[in-house]
């Protein structure tokens, strides 16, 4: 069976509820995403547990700092057996490329992701911190640099999803946060879109969080989701 597209944001205070959650799903339906919070919570711990399970998992700590603290950080990350670990494209050249390299060749590796652009950044907080340049515009500048340096592909919000995809190429992985089914609130984010134009805007990884974390029957909802996505 084909892995779902679907990456579940696991937005939970502490290990404990996420693992009960986490009984409520089956490795087939969705991959997993463990952020900060849940990470200082419940530590590699509950990393480890999660893959034990047979989850692909998404480690989003999102690493920026000095090349070399980058690169230990992605080693160790890799070591817990995740699928897709991330880090931000601002940290510039030699950090993204000392990230790559801190992982091996070959198909066993998990993917290296750059975060682009915050979708809950707009434009007016951009420019509060010196990036004068469109949001998309950023998007895609970080993107070609993260591209350049060898990465798998960019967080980013699935509305420069398909500049990105003209621009980058098939190969080249978007994982779009910010999803939302048709009908369900925005929230904290800003740029968000529903499942089925994500993917029709060529986004590969659709991270979904609290319409699927606080749905009455999780399996249920990440099944309509597919069925969004489906024809797309």
């Amino acid at each position: 069976m084909a892995r779902s597209r679907i990456i579940v944001a696991l937005d939970f205070p502490d290990g404990g509820a996420a693992l009960r959650f986490v009984e409520r799903l089956e490795p087939n339906a969705c991959r997993l995403k463990v952020g900060f919070e849940l990470f200082v919570a419940a530590g590699p711990d509950l990393v480890r547990a999660l893959v034990q399970r047979g989850f692909p998992v998404f480690l989003d700590l999102k690493f920026h700092d000095i090349p070399n603290t980058v690169a230990g950080a992605v080693r160790a990350a890799a070591r817990l057996g995740v699928w897709m670990i991330n880090v931000h494209a601002s940290g510039g050249r030699r950090m993204l490329e000392a990230a790559r390299r801190a992982l091996p060749d070959g198909t066993a590796r998990p993917h290296l992701v750059a975060v682009t652009v915050l979708t809950s950044l707009e434009a007016a907080e951009l420019r509060e911190v010196g990036i004068v340049h469109a949001p998309q515009d950023q998007v895609l500048r970080l993107a070609r640099l993260a591209q350049d340096c060898g990465l798998d592909g960019v967080v980013c919000s699935a509305r420069e999803a398909l500049l990105l995809r003209r621009a980058l190429g098939t190969d080249f992985l978007l994982v779009t946060p910010g999803i939302r089914p048709a009908g369900e609130s925005a929230q904290d984010q800003r740029r968000v879109v529903t499942p089925a134009a994500a993917v029709n805007a060529g986004a590969d990884y659709l991270v979904v969080g609290r319409p699927v974390t606080r749905a009455p029957d999780p399996m249920e909802a990440l099944q309509a989701i597919e069925a969004e996505i489906g024809p797309a």
